[in-house]
């Protein structure tokens, strides 16, 4: 295709510096996503239009410039007034260029000709992107008619959001364009003037200009193709009407695209009659091979959970090539995908997009402040779809794991997301998500579903709020005597929701009388149990239980619900010599306590061969919850190591995947008197699991078992493992005796750690040596990463001692202050790091304060990674007797020491408690065990 200056050129015209879009024939050629949170969150407070008018219907005309970037276009709005008025306001970005306004109205009382109304001034928002037309004389009430704006802009070149332009490079070394749309949540304001919010869902007619060479595709098929006189190289596509949708639904690619094999034609029972097509650009087609089909399986399962038929005659996926968004463009009818994300083998991001199709185009959320809510009732179905499919093997059968564990680590925080906005954001979907999930369970998968597809049928093409989600599954679920009359499900979703918190359920039974007392509280695990309002919270949560003398983990109707109050009695619970489990498979987002002899029922049965009768979620639940709850100050450590046990025999994945935190959070909080103890049992507990996984490894092997290895190694290796010492150290010497050991680091990363921290001096001195002359000409990201293991593995005080003296005291130039911070930062991930740390400054002061107080950052930092990680009542008097024979010489970092010995205080209390439980526990484990003392 010809350039912009070329054809200027061709036909004559005026001089090429004059060359713009008004000046010039049309030579013509352009993202979106689920909505962002994070966006969305800001959209919830922007204000919304004066609803006095109305769209009804967009006829859009775009002609890209492609090789300047620019465009310009023609939009007619069909409005209804419904109110009168005088102005009209529509959202319009400050960047885009209004050439020409006209506004006409047919007046019901004065004429069925289209009146055109004189318009007194235009005028824009500085602080907001909206447009407003004030007209001479005001229109009535019930009156219609339409606005038009010619218009012209500049394509965004440096993102891929609201109308963009990108190139690639071909195989054959040939540079090629890209136009497309993205604009969720709030992008199309950008390319053109419009009605820009959820509600104002409306059929769009497009007509867009491209090239011939390349392909245009938008939400509907072509309707028709126009040659463009005098122009040859280019035509007109105009497309078939829309259904009714919003703005952000809208979307356009062109591109140089070939379709994959053959359309996939869908048709079902339900009223589905759509054809499927996967586009590509013609050098990465073999990549999607397999694509077609993917979408096709996808496609049926979201549509036969739904059964209500999605009103597109053709859905087209695109790998769109330099596609940036950080997700994919789920416009309705078509998604643009990256081509990395198109290819990935599993199908939960495709689950996730065809989702999208029902549920955010078809019916779509009211405001911003609904997005969560969309976002989370997608991410379920999608995890559902992709389990189903092949049984959720992208999320190595963890899934609701993935999220539900960082869920409970959050939410039980003194002070959840550190005050950060996005996160709340995404953990408020989270937990929503798994509401959807607990209502599956308890209102039954068949009610749930015919919730929901009630839902969908009243809402499509229309906006909808949590409200009436929750309305059609409780109606649902009542219809079917699935739930209670008197528990209402908006009620239940609004006692999680509401709070940033999850409730802690502790069940003490009475054996006497065959009952247990269940008793809800803020779930907390951070120190001090001191948050406001905890005793005011309280959950509507659904007690599911499965009992050893009846064991059966496929009932999950609630025998009760905690109905917002503190406790519960539940009746007629076994005998004494059986368990119960309450809330197995996670069913709600909330974990569960037992008195001590539950805990010894459990452990015991876990302990004997029929423990694979209880599924892999409810061990992995019950181990989690237990060693979660010690640390917590819940339940005796005894207890909770005891439930670790049964790991002798458990090779499940996803029962061992929590043992591994538990390792870390307890290795950082034991003193370093027990960490020989520790670190036997560790190996004791971990080396039969990684004898037989590496005798076991094969190329093919699934991918969980080669991280299960790998982290079975890594906590080996820290706990002194022999064998993994000698082999990291046998990998070093290959790089001590490399003639030029500064070019790269022969061997990987995986053996320095262990050589830095049991391996010799020599060893660590020749890494350090390594750090100082690092060449500029390496990546920077190795460097770092040899400065963190060099500060955080060492167990030896001198070591660490060598490389403060080095960079604080020597201040060698080798080191900046970003290494000072880095340096810091790793040295509290361990006890012998934060108290060599503590003796330095303490055995440095004048000097250390001399050079560094100046320095906020650094002081501060120093002061904070020294003084805060301390965990016991020998740590508190360090750290009191530092701050009492300095007083006043703190500077910026006085606070950070106050607060330090506040929290220490807390958990020296924890520590005089549970510390001794954890030695006694220990002592009598390695006695009685074969212990590995390698």
């Amino acid at each position: 295709m010809l350039n912009a200056l070329q054809l200027c050129a061709l036909a004559g015209l005026v001089a090429l510096s004059e060359c713009r879009p008004d000046k010039m024939r049309p030579l013509h050629i352009i993202k979106t996503r689920s909505i962002d949170l994070n966006s969305a969150h800001g959209l919830a407070m922007e204000n919304r239009l004066d609803k006095a008018v109305e769209p009804t219907g967009y006829r859009l005309e775009l002609e890209p410039y492609l090789e300047d970037a620019l465009y310009k276009g023609h939009v007619s709005i069909n409005v209804t007034w419904l109110e009168e008025a005088n102005t009209i306001s529509l959202h319009c970005a400050h960047e885009i260029e209004v050439t020409e306004s006209e506004v006409r109205a047919y007046i019901p009382s004065d004429s069925k000709v289209a009146q055109k109304i004189a318009i007194k001034k235009t005028s824009r928002d500085p602080r907001k992107p909206t447009f407003t037309i004030r007209l001479e004389k005001s229109v009535p009430k019930s009156s219609t008619g339409h606005i038009n704006f010619s218009f012209k802009g500049n394509m965004e070149t440096g993102t891929t959001d609201a109308f963009f332009k990108t190139t690639y490079i071909t195989d054959q070394d040939v540079e090629r364009m890209v136009a497309g749309t993205q604009f969720r949540p709030n992008n199309a304001r950008r390319m053109f003037p419009c009605f820009d919010e959820p509600a104002f869902k409306t059929p769009f007619e497009v007509s867009v200009v491209r090239p011939k060479t390349m392909v245009a595709l938008s939400n509907t098929p072509v309707a028709r193709t126009e040659e463009i006189n005098g122009e040859p190289n280019a035509v007109w596509d105009h497309f078939e009407r829309t259904p009714p949708m919003s703005t952000f639904t809208l979307g356009l690619v062109i591109a140089d695209l070939k379709q994959l094999g053959e359309t996939t034609m869908y048709k079902d029972d339900n009223g589905n009659d759509i054809e499927l097509r996967v586009w590509g650009r013609p050098e990465f087609l073999q990549a999607l091979d397999g694509v077609n089909d993917k979408v096709a399986l996808v496609f049926a399962e979201v549509a036969n959970f739904w059964q209500v038929p999605l009103p597109l005659r053709r859905l087209d996926v695109v790998a769109l090539p330099n596609y940036q968004g950080v997700k994919p463009a789920d416009n309705w009818g078509l998604i643009v995908f990256k081509e990395s994300d198109l290819t990935n083998r599993g199908y939960l991001q495709l689950a996730q997009e065809i989702s999208y199709q029902w549920l955010g185009a078809l019916a779509t959320p009211a405001w911003w402040s609904d997005a969560h809510l969309n976002k989370a009732l997608v991410g379920y179905l999608a995890a559902e779809i992709a389990y189903k499919i092949d049984n959720g093997s992208e999320m190595e059968g963890k899934w609701p794991m993935t999220v539900l564990y960082s869920l409970y680590y959050e939410f039980s925080k003194r002070y959840p997301h550190s005050r950060i906005t996005g996160m709340k954001q995404e953990t408020t979907c989270t937990k929503i998500e798994l509401l959807f999930r607990m209502f599956n369970y308890t209102i039954g998968g068949d009610t749930f579903r015919k919730g929901l597809r009630v839902f969908i049928e009243s809402r499509k093409f229309k906006t909808f709020t949590g409200d009436d989600i929750w309305k059609d599954l409780n109606e649902a679920a009542l219809a079917e005597g699935n739930i209670p009359k008197d528990v209402d499900i908006k009620t239940v979703t609004a006692s999680w929701i509401d709070k940033d918190r999850l409730p802690l359920v502790t069940v003490k039974r009475n054996i006497d009388t065959n009952s247990a007392m269940l008793t809800q509280k803020v779930y907390l695990r951070e120190r001090p149990h001191d948050v406001p309002d905890a005793a005011k919270m309280l959950w509507w949560a659904p007690i599911v239980v499965a009992r050893s003398d009846n064991l059966d983990f496929t009932n999950t109707t609630p025998i009760a619900w905690m109905r917002n109050h503190k406790d519960l009695n539940l009746v007629n619970m076994p005998d004494k010599d059986n368990f119960i489990i309450v809330n197995p498979e996670e069913i709600a987002p909330f974990p569960v306590n037992y008195d001590t002899h539950n805990w010894y029922l459990l452990s015991e049965y876990l302990q004997g061969e029929d423990r694979i009768r209880i599924p892999e979620l409810t061990r992995a639940k019950l181990l989690h919850d237990a060693w979660n709850l010690a640390y917590a100050g819940e339940l005796s450590f005894a207890t909770a190591l005891n439930m670790t046990l049964f790991l002798k025999q458990e090779r499940h994945h996803m029962v061992w995947s929590p043992v591994f935190t538990m390792i870390d959070h307890i290795g950082r909080h034991i003193c370093s008197c027990m960490h020989d103890k520790f670190r036997a049992y560790v190996r004791t507990l971990l080396t039969p699991l990684y004898v037989e996984l590496k005798r076991d490894a094969r190329d093919d092997e699934e991918n969980w078992r080669k991280q299960l290895r790998s982290s079975t190694r890594h906590f080996l290796c820290h706990a002194g493992y022999q064998p993994c010492i000698q082999d990291a150290q046998e990998q070093y010497r290959k790089w001590m005796q490399s003639p030029n050991p500064d070019e790269g680091n022969p061997l990987p990363n995986l053996y320095i750690c262990p050589v830095f921290k049991w391996g010799t001096q020599k060893e660590w001195n020749f890494g350090l040596q390594r750090v100082i002359s690092f060449p500029p000409s390496r990546k920077q990201s190795e460097r770092t990463f040899l400065l963190k293991t060099l500060a955080g593995c060492p167990i030896e005080e001198f070591k660490i001692e060598k490389l403060l003296n080095i960079t604080l005291l020597e201040g060698n130039g080798n080191f900046t202050e970003t290494d000072l911070l880095l340096i810091f930062s790793m040295l509290t991930g361990s006890s012998q790091g934060y108290t060599t740390l503590f003796h330095f400054l303490s055995n440095n002061w004048e000097v250390l304060k001399e050079k560094y107080s100046s320095k906020a950052n650094v002081w501060d930092n120093l002061i904070k990674a020294a003084t805060t990680e301390f965990t016991t009542q020998e740590g508190l008097d360090l750290v009191s007797n530092l701050y009492v024979a300095h007083q006043g010489e703190f500077g910026s970092a006085e606070h950070i020491i106050e607060k330090a010995m506040r929290n220490i205080r807390e958990e020296a209390k924890w520590s005089a408690e549970n510390l001794p439980v954890i030695e006694q526990w220990l002592d009598e484990y390695l006695k009685s065990s074969e212990t590995n003392n390698e």
